[in-house]
């Protein structure tokens, strides 16, 4: 059976990666979300086992421990992790899936993963992101400074990556997440592994 890809999507606070990656999984079929551990309260609108599992820091160490996580980081004084089990054996069914994760996490990824597919998304300017994290009203002053001096540092990361979507505009931008995941399933390796040809070929 053809292994499945991992497709890994990181930002900075603020560019838009979890509206993108909900767009991009309405749109790619095949295509499944890992959702995420976090020892954070939930925001409004967000539910457990949808948009994060939500969990004791208890818990989460005691994961950590089982080396129950394929990668974890702490961000912001919470922490969140991508569990082990599930994506491995989710894979291995061939299933494509899509982590939205921090830059620390995406880092831990590759290690494990070389043939991941690592996209950035950026915003289309400075301004631009600093207005949105404004627009959000959740972060008084300190935290929105700190948000915004962190995404300086996160984003000399860009060059670590395979591909780079702008978030200037949501549709084009969702154009651009589906056209790589598309491209990644065309890679004449996996063609020939979904349709039986690598043996095949010779005879032909």
């Amino acid at each position: 059976m053809e292994q499945g890809k991992l497709f890994v999507i990181s930002a900075p606070s603020g560019v838009g990666k979890t509206t993108l990656c909900r767009r991009l999984l309405d749109r790619i079929s095949g295509l499944s979300f890992s959702v995420s551990y976090t020892t954070r309260d939930p925001r409004q609108g967000e539910f457990d086992g949808i948009d994060y599992h939500f969990i004791s820091q208890d818990r989460f160490e005691e994961m950590i421990s089982a080396d129950a996580f394929l990668e974890w980081a702490r961000v912001y004084g919470n922490f969140y992790g991508t569990g082990k089990s599930e994506v491995l054996s989710r894979l291995e069914l061939g299933e494509d899936i899509l982590l939205d994760i921090d830059i620390q996490g995406a880092r831990q990824i590759r290690r494990l993963f070389p043939e991941a597919v690592l996209i950035f998304l950026l915003p289309p300017s400075w301004s631009v992101l600093e207005a949105r994290l404004r627009d959000r009203g959740s972060e008084d002053s300190s935290r929105l400074k700190l948000r915004m001096a962190n995404a300086k540092s996160e984003l000399e990361a860009v060059h670590e990556f395979d591909f780079v979507v702008v978030n200037d505009d949501l549709s084009r931008a969702t154009e651009d997440l589906k056209s790589i995941v598309i491209a990644q399933r065309c890679i004449t390796p996996r063609v020939l592994a979904r349709h039986g040809l690598i043996q095949a070929l010779k005879s032909w």
